[in-house]
């Protein structure tokens, strides 16, 4: 298997302590390997064998009592328009659905509000052997919650506390945890909104509610500026992707994805039978020739 140990996507996306997401530019292709968009879809379809081959070995690492018992949750957060469901199409399509486990945050019903924020969240989880995909997660409890004042802000402030113990602990217990936030500028946003307005074909993608949550964009920055800083800990970083270049966007993550399945070295279990036996009986189980 093929490594490429100059390219460290990680370090250079990671979120760093008093950065600004004003002061990151969401056009930017950091990393990128190629000279533009017309490479894009071949070096991300690039990274699908190895991308395949990691998957594979993690889900038949879990079929194994005696090997370790892991998992990889990728979060995915941002604006409305800044690319979850193409991320979800364009990365997670290049390796097996079997492996995935995909959960979509909508808001909370009547029972999931008589719990604790977390416990629709904790029964998402992906299972031993899976990788996880939240489209939206536990942060919407520190970003619509705090921008709607749907809570004070003494509980909302509780919250960073109590998600930066979750995360820990799914780390200590084997979760590998890949926070990503899909940073788009205003501009793009609205332009991306005109664009499914203006198409018959992607009216379904607009809701009315788009506009008034628009009106609130400074103050979803500010929420998700103070996320970012409050819960970006060594166990679970955050990774801010620019995003107002889809082809950019994807690769990014496509990228990130590799090296976190990469760092986990997940392994082929060992044969649970003599393997030379069951040759010869496959080679034995039918006359020659049937």
């Amino acid at each position: 298997m093929r490594h490429h140990p100059e390219l460290d996507l990680r370090s250079s996306l990671r979120a760093q302590a008093g950065q600004q997401l004003a002061d990151l530019d969401p056009r930017s292709t950091v990393g990128f390997p190629g000279k533009g968009k017309a490479q894009a879809p071949a070096l991300t379809a690039a990274l699908a064998p190895e991308l395949s081959d990691w998957q594979e070995r993690l889900y038949a690492e879990s079929r194994d009592d005696d090997m370790p018992s892991r998992a990889l949750l990728v979060i995915l957060q941002g604006m409305d328009t800044s690319g979850k469901g193409g991320i979800i199409r364009h990365v997670f399509g290049l390796v097996d659905p079997q492996g995935l486990a995909l959960h979509a945050f909508k808001q909370p019903t009547k029972e999931e509000l008589s719990h604790n924020f977390l416990w629709r969240i904790k029964r998402a989880l992906p299972d031993r052997g899976m990788i996880g995909i939240f489209d939206r997660s536990q942060y919407e409890d520190v970003l619509i919650g705090r921008v709607d004042q749907l809570v004070s802000p003494e509980v909302w402030q509780q919250r960073y506390l109590q998600i930066n113990r979750f995360e820990a602990d799914l780390v200590a217990h084997g979760v590998t945890v890949m926070k990503c936030f899909l940073h788009i500028s205003p501009d793009e946003q609205k332009k991306r909104l005109l664009e499914r307005l203006d198409n018959p074909e992607k009216h379904w993608k607009f809701s009315a509610s788009d506009v008034p949550v628009r009106r609130k964009w400074p103050q979803y920055q500010e929420a998700y500026q103070d996320a970012i800083n409050q819960c970006n800990t060594d166990a679970a970083p955050w990774y801010v992707i620019p995003s107002d270049r889809k082809w950019y966007r994807n690769w990014a993550v496509a990228r990130l994805l590799l090296e976190h399945l990469r760092e986990m070295r997940p392994a082929w279990p060992p044969a649970e039978f003599d393997v030379a036996a069951m040759r010869l009986a496959v080679e034995e189980s039918l006359p020659s020739g049937a």
